[in-house]
């Protein structure tokens, strides 16, 4: 019987040993990281827009949730920040002109998103306005906070409608595909007018439409060849830059005058 009871403790040890770091595997934190191919892209004149690639996986994913599909992904590309004034025009005396204007501070200069699913299918809207993801829920920083609540809400709806009709704000559904259970490929688009800067790569992991975890990477896009000398020389020597291209256009105009003038 002792040699028996010996057996059959040391069995009852050997599957115990085995089946705690499983399950202490499984109560580990599940978690989300993103990794760019390269950490700078370079753009042209000629530059038409392109899609990004952005490969991620998740940490610990807990193998039945996965095949269920109850993980979702939602990959935002940030634009950097920078201040934006919108003008609204009305017709005085049958001309056109700018009345009135709201300035907004820290705008993102371009937003791109990519989910797994239609966003209205992955949570609920409450927790995308505290997580401020997707277009219609980054908050637009008014300059004058003294204005009424119905007017920066009018030239925020303004803004937002232009950043979408110029392709600066984008939204790809079904834009992250998962290539296995902890493995994912996101595609964002970058607009033909994508700003130059650093853009903010970010993952946001879901599950069972519970926020759990984010990741993120910088990404520098910047102008190459004769367009970035162009660039640099605004930038750094404005003007210096502005007197040139004044005195450039008024020669072209001279010249032009010289060539098709009627004798």
């Amino acid at each position: 019987m002792t040699g028996r009871k010996a057996f059959a403790t040391a069995i009852f040890l050997s599957l115990l040993a085995a089946v705690v770091p499983a399950k202490a595997q499984s109560l580990l934190p599940e978690g989300i990281q993103i990794g760019l191919s390269t950490d700078n892209v370079s753009i042209t004149a000629g530059f038409s827009g392109a899609d990004l690639t952005i490969f991620g996986s998740l940490e610990n994913p807990d193998p039945l949730v996965a095949r269920q599909n109850r993980y979702d992904v939602i990959v935002v590309l940030e634009g950097p920040p920078r201040p934006v004034v919108v003008r609204r025009k009305d017709r005085v005396l049958g001309v056109w002109v700018n009345l009135d204007s709201e300035t907004f501070e820290n705008v993102p200069m371009s937003y791109s998103v990519a989910t797994t699913r239609p966003l209205q299918d992955i949570t609920e809207p409450n927790s995308y306005k505290q997580l401020s993801l997707g277009a219609s829920n980054i908050y637009m920083q008014p300059a004058d906070a003294g204005d009424s609540p119905a007017t920066i809400e009018e030239f925020t709806t303004a803004l937002r409608e232009r950043k979408a009709a110029t392709g600066l704000y984008s939204e790809n559904v079904g834009g992250v595909q998962f290539l296995s259970q902890n493995l994912f490929r996101a595609t964002v688009r970058l607009a033909p007018n994508v700003p130059v800067g650093t853009h903010k790569a970010r993952a946001f992991l879901f599950k069972s439409g519970l926020f759990i975890k984010e990741s993120s990477a910088q990404l520098e896009i910047r102008k190459s060849g004769f367009e970035q000398s162009i660039f640099r020389v605004a930038h750094n020597y404005s003007f210096l830059y502005g007197v040139f291209a004044i005195a450039l256009a008024m020669l072209t105009g001279w010249l032009g005058r010289l060539i098709f003038r009627k004798d």
